[in-house]
């Protein structure tokens, strides 16, 4: 028997979204849950200043609020890290596949 047959039929772990493996059924780990957190506090921060600088529409126009919903998660990691957090209540979903800060 050949050792690269064996090696062959073994099934591979499913990759997860952003070419992370992870099981399915593992919650994920309390320091993968808080970078990205931090990771999607950082996007989230950059897209409100990127809208908010546009020609047309700054911050002391109108007085009005940043009218972004939501955003995507970093795709560093998988669905299943921005579920966790949304179980948490320290993300919500803001609808197709989209987050948001409570």
């Amino acid at each position: 028997m050949d050792e690269n047959s064996s090696d062959a039929s073994t099934p591979q772990p499913p990759l997860a979204e952003g070419g992370a493996e992870t099981a399915p059924s593992e919650a994920p780990s309390p320091e993968v849950l808080k970078s990205a957190y931090n990771a999607f506090k950082k996007r989230w921060k950059l897209t409100r200043l990127d809208y908010d600088s546009r020609i047309g529409r700054g911050p002391l126009s109108a007085g009005q609020k940043s009218s972004i919903v939501g955003i995507a998660g970093p795709r560093e990691f998988p669905r299943a890290v921005w579920e966790e957090l949304v179980k948490q209540g320290r993300l919500k979903h803001a609808g197709a596949g989209l987050y948001a800060m409570p």
